[in-house]
């Protein structure tokens, strides 16, 4: 199959996936960065005085909590919202609902789902995936309706799991067993990419050896690449070399290719027009790598702002309008809003969890849902503390 007609096939499959799934009204929407819609995100004023709920807003946002760890978020289910909330992502259920996913990155692992009806009404909260993997950090949504959860440790792997419930999880070793953080996929390309939360982690690419007959990619088989940014500066070309084994069995996959990039602590990364948009915390920088192009530079470095009021990046995310939404870990619990032609925004502190970190953004189809946690809360308690936050506003103009 030549590029040209894969990425036909991925186009069109990846469409008829998302209007069996959604229906009329997600259309173009997905996870609501489809780029449609006007940021408004620029014209935001400051974050106001703490609410009721400890969160700080600009003026016309109000806020909301979820869940709980260790508390059901609804009567009508037994399930309790896991400990340690972490990376996240938003899909489209039947009737016009939607469901927001979220990791547990602990010991042992697990990843829980809160349904939502077509007003906003939280309806359900289930598991989606238990007790067969150990700190689920991050991730990453796919087009055709399944999330992936990244386990970070030496021996981690991928996970594909159902965002109903319905189907059971399933590992994806051929992603690489290494420490992973998180993944996004290039509908375009049909082509995955991957960060590693270690020092000396690797960027990586996979390539599914086929797509499935419905447009979807079948993540059981195909080839695993490794980033080598050719200028010694780190930002420029990027050519792609083949992990030998992908298993690390032989030898971890970080240091199978001697030439590749060193990446100071990959963490989260998504996927947004073309390009794919990656945090490392080891340098507190934000990468841009666009995929047709092979080139990767660096969106934000807080050494190039006298003002910085981005630390700690790690989970990240895009609205509608096209802004990269970075969550802070610590620091001051912010999440931050970037834009190449704008100056950075804060668009939401949590106040008092000094002890905390900012975990799994992603908005509701609509894109005037923001969820989102504080992984260990007021508390700093990785079982208990955890707090699950919807933040409603007008992030853009349709």
């Amino acid at each position: 199959m030549t590029l040209a007609s894969r990425r036909d096939v991925l186009r069109l499959g990846f469409r008829g996936l998302g209007l069996l799934l959604a229906g009329p009204s997600f259309v173009g929407c997905g996870d609501a960065s489809s780029g449609n819609g006007t940021s408004n995100i620029p014209n935001l004023g400051p974050l106001g005085e703490p609410d009721a709920n400890g969160l700080r807003l600009p003026a016309g946002f109000t806020s909301r909590v979820l869940g709980r760890s260790g508390v059901a978020p609804v009567s009508s289910s037994p399930y309790l919202w896991h400990p340690s909330p972490d990376g996240g992502a938003v899909f489209p259920a039947p009737g016009d609902g939607w469901i927001y996913v979220s990791n547990c990155e602990f010991a042992p692992g697990a990843v829980g789902a809160m349904r939502f009806s077509r007003d906003g009404t939280l309806v359900d909260a289930y598991p989606i995936l238990s007790d067969r993997t150990v700190i689920n950090c991050a991730g990453g949504p796919t087009p055709w309706g399944t999330w992936l959860t990244c386990e970070e440790h030496p021996a981690g792997r991928v996970w594909e799991c159902d965002p109903l419930g319905e189907r059971e999880a399933t590992a994806r070793p051929a992603l690489g067993v290494f420490q992973h953080e998180a993944v996004a996929v290039d509908p375009d390309e049909g082509q995955l990419y991957l960060t590693e939360d270690v020092p000396d982690g690797r960027f990586y690419r996979f390539t599914a050896e086929r797509p499935e007959r419905d447009g979807s990619l079948d993540l059981s088989r195909g080839v695993l690449e490794v980033a080598r940014v050719l200028d010694p500066g780190g930002e420029g070309e990027v050519v792609w070399h083949v992990v030998p084994d992908p298993s690390g069995a032989s030898m971890p996959t970080r240091l199978q290719v001697a030439e590749s990039t060193p990446f100071r602590g990959g963490e989260g990364i998504w996927f947004h027009d073309g390009v794919a948009y990656v945090t490392t915390k080891g340098d507190n920088r934000v990468w841009a790598y666009e995929t047709r192009s092979r080139r990767i530079s660096v969106m934000y470095d807080d050494e190039r702002f006298t003002d910085a009021i981005l630390h700690g990046v790690d989970n990240v995310t895009a609205s509608r309008g096209g802004d990269v939404l970075v969550a802070e870990d610590g620091d001051d619990m912010q999440i931050v809003a970037l834009r190449r032609d704008a100056p950075p925004v804060a668009i939401v502190q949590v106040v008092g969890h000094p002890a905390s970190e900012v975990t799994g953004p992603a908005f509701d189809p609509s894109g005037t849902r923001l969820y989102f946690s504080s992984q260990r809360g007021a508390s700093g308690d990785l079982r208990t503390g955890g707090v699950t936050y919807e933040v409603s506003g007008p992030f853009h103009s349709s």
